[in-house]
């Protein structure tokens, strides 16, 4: 929609751009506890595949300050933990309180300690100085945000210079074979399986809608090179169900 009628898109409808992030906030206050479970199903365990190349494409090292964005349940967090060392530091965060503290509590139990810090971020006004991080991750998170633009400008603000940014996030399928049927899932059995694990189908009707109402891999690689981002490349996952967009602050 545009800008100056102050709407923005929930799904498939028109909401005004204020009543958004609560909107939102309400789905994942719905699903946090069964979220894990319910990612493992969606995706029949093949997030964890996604996530694992993310990691590898991030190249981060022991030492590293890093910033994890809509961290949900902390996968990418986890990981990022060990790399970076005690040395290190990671900010695992979400604009989510349930799913923030599901996240904490869940990296306490594996183990993580003193270089993570845990903080409810609204990742369009990240309140960290500028060039304070490494790295920027915000995993199957860009699309639940109102102003995308804005919340990749705020990434790259507080990117150190040779730092970079990584969006994993699901796009458009690179066939018409492959897009014919993962809508007869995103639309039929992903409702289904909501309701049956979460016993919440609109939350997870409304993430298939999210997900096509999401910029493809050509618009967003572009968003990002408006704000500043170099040396931008996009990898696609799985056909292009998913994909990681990745830039350099230089």
């Amino acid at each position: 929609m545009a800008e100056h009628d102050n709407t923005t898109h929930f799904g498939y409808k028109t909401v005004a751009e204020n009543d958004k992030a609560g909107m939102v906030r309400g789905v994942f206050d719905s699903v946090a506890d069964k979220y894990d479970v319910m990612n493992d199903l969606m995706s029949f365990g093949v997030h964890r595949l996604w996530k694992r190349f993310a990691v590898e494409l991030a190249g981060v090292r022991r030492g590293q300050a890093v910033l994890d964005l809509a961290s949900g349940t902390g996968d990418l967090a986890d990981k990022f933990a060990t790399l970076v060392g005690p040395e290190g530091s990671v900010v695992m965060s979400d604009i989510n309180n349930a799913m923030l503290s599901n996240g904490r509590n869940r990296m306490l139990d594996r183990g993580h300690g003193g270089n993570v810090v845990y903080c409810q971020i609204d990742a369009e006004s990240i309140p960290f100085p500028d060039n304070s991080f490494d790295l920027v991750t915000i995993a199957f998170g860009l699309r639940n945000v109102t102003h995308k633009e804005a919340a990749l400008a705020s990434m790259y603000r507080v990117l150190k210079p040779g730092g970079r940014a990584l969006v994993l996030e699901f796009s458009k399928p690179t066939t018409k074979p492959l897009a014919k049927l993962y809508d007869a899932y995103s639309f039929g059995l992903l409702p289904a399986m909501g309701k049956w694990v979460a016993k919440d189908a609109d939350s997870y009707r409304y993430l298939a809608e999210s997900i096509r109402m999401h910029p493809d891999q050509d618009t967003l690689k572009g968003m990002m090179e408006t704000v500043g981002f170099e040396r931008c490349d996009v990898h696609n996952l799985t056909g292009g169900i998913v994909a990681v967009h990745r830039g350099f602050k230089l």
